[in-house]
């Protein structure tokens, strides 16, 4: 690791696709970071081994050990501060976070979400648009804040929606951005492009509007 590379923390809940791919742009030099430790709120998430088999430290930190969101916040927060984090990503990690956690990694972490923010915040979010009749959807990556799914968007990427289309077929079509707009954010962030402002995202000094950087 040189002096100009970024240490990231990627946090999941589950099979850590986004994790994998981010990991494997760090090691192709396609972002200018390493991913120090991966850790994981349910000790099976299948990301975890995946992580191991990358050659990434990793730990499990279950939410069910702890009486209440705020006792576990405070020790994710002490696990992930330990590795030292420029930058932390969340990646399906399916926790609310509370105002203490994010207030401390403020403007160093970032989180993607499967539909056009601010429509569908929360989860189901296929499920919903399908329901709505929406022509379009999609996905939207970030910076977390205090308001769940509400930070700042840095970039978006729109899919269409076809008639007959099923959840599982949004879910695909989303996951293909998924993959090709996250780790230009975190390049973004590891090149020090991307910051947050007290007003919101800007990208080389300028701000971005409230659906971010379109990337279509």
């Amino acid at each position: 690791m040189t002096s100009s590379t970024k240490r990231i923390v990627i946090l999941i809940s589950g099979s850590g696709s986004n994790m994998v791919n981010l990991v494997e742009h760090c090691q192709a030099d396609r972002i200018p970071g390493e991913v120090v430790a991966v850790i994981a709120n349910v000790p099976t998430a299948a990301g975890l081994d995946k992580a191991s088999a990358l050659g990434i430290a990793t730990q499990a930190l279950s939410h069910k050990d702890f009486e209440s969101r705020e006792a576990y916040d405070a020790a994710l927060a002490d696990c992930v501060e330990s590795y030292q984090p420029d930058v932390v990503v969340l990646a399906g990690f399916m926790r609310i976070l509370t105002p203490k956690f994010v207030s401390r990694f403020a403007g160093r972490a970032v989180n993607i979400h499967p539909s056009l923010l601010p429509k569908y915040k929360g989860l189901h979010t296929h499920q919903r648009a399908l329901e709505n009749g929406d022509e379009e959807h999609g996905v939207s990556v970030h910076f977390v804040t205090e308001e769940l799914d509400g930070g700042p968007v840095v970039l978006q990427a729109k899919i269409p929606v076809f008639e007959g289309d099923t959840v599982e077929d949004l879910q695909a079509r989303v996951h293909e951005q998924e993959y090709r707009i996250y780790p230009l954010v975190v390049r973004w962030l590891c090149t020090e492009r991307l910051v947050l402002g007290e007003d919101g995202a800007y990208l080389d000094g300028d701000k971005l509007g409230p659906s971010g950087y379109a990337a279509d």
